[in-house]
């Protein structure tokens, strides 16, 4: 079972780039660990696509050649906390939410009619943190896009907006998860990847 992971620096992850198939440190490590253990007859093909700054426009850029090419059982996305980030500074990239839906579309469209692949998406988040506090207002009018194509399109969706929300409940420290809100540190990581094999495991059963 080949899966593909892709999206931003919180998927790419200080991956090495001459190597597709290293995982590099963030979720899909931690993602790929537990299904192996959780399925130890499956052979696996795990392929980490990400590339720090992307956006939903550069993911759609290099879908082919970064996915679709190598015909993938499953790939899963979680992609657009770019194009909210990149609205603000120096160099500003003003992509509004409409473009947003309609590169996703596009991407999701393209899978579709290109491949056989279940669709993973995981919803963008932005943590509670010190100056985050304009992304954490725009992601707010981006994540129901996103739920809204999921419901049109994936096999799976993983809110992790929720998912954080919930855990942080009972964990007193905002900035346990991520030093900045936006990247996740190691608990964040493990805490991704172990929703995310618990969702995706209903695909491989």
């Amino acid at each position: 079972m080949r899966i593909v992971f892709q999206g931003d620096s919180i998927t790419d992850a200080g991956r090495d780039k001459r190597n597709y198939r290293d995982l590099g440190f963030g979720y899909p490590k931690y993602a790929a660990e537990a299904l192996k253990e959780q399925f130890p007859d499956v052979e696996f093909d795990f392929i980490n696509f990400g590339i720090s700054g992307n956006r939903t426009c550069q993911l759609f850029d290099r879908l082919y050649s970064d996915g679709l090419a190598f015909e993938p059982d499953v790939i899963s996305i979680l992609i657009g906390i770019n194009d909210i980030w990149h609205r603000y500074g120096d160099g500003r990239i003003a992509t509004t939410d409409e473009q947003i839906a309609l590169n996703y579309r596009c991407i999701l469209e393209r899978i579709k009619k290109e491949t056989n692949a279940k669709i993973v998406m995981l919803a963008p988040f932005v943590l509670d943190a010190p100056d985050k506090d304009h992304l954490r207002r725009d992601v707010k009018t981006v994540l129901p896009i996103v739920r809204e194509l999921a419901e049109e399109f994936a096999d799976v969706y993983i809110p992790l907006d929720e998912h954080f929300e919930e855990a942080l409940k009972t964990q007193p420290e905002a900035l346990y998860y991520s030093a900045d809100g936006v990247h996740p540190n190691d608990n964040g990581r493990k805490f991704i990847g172990k929703i995310y094999a618990e969702a995706v495991s209903k695909l491989i059963k």
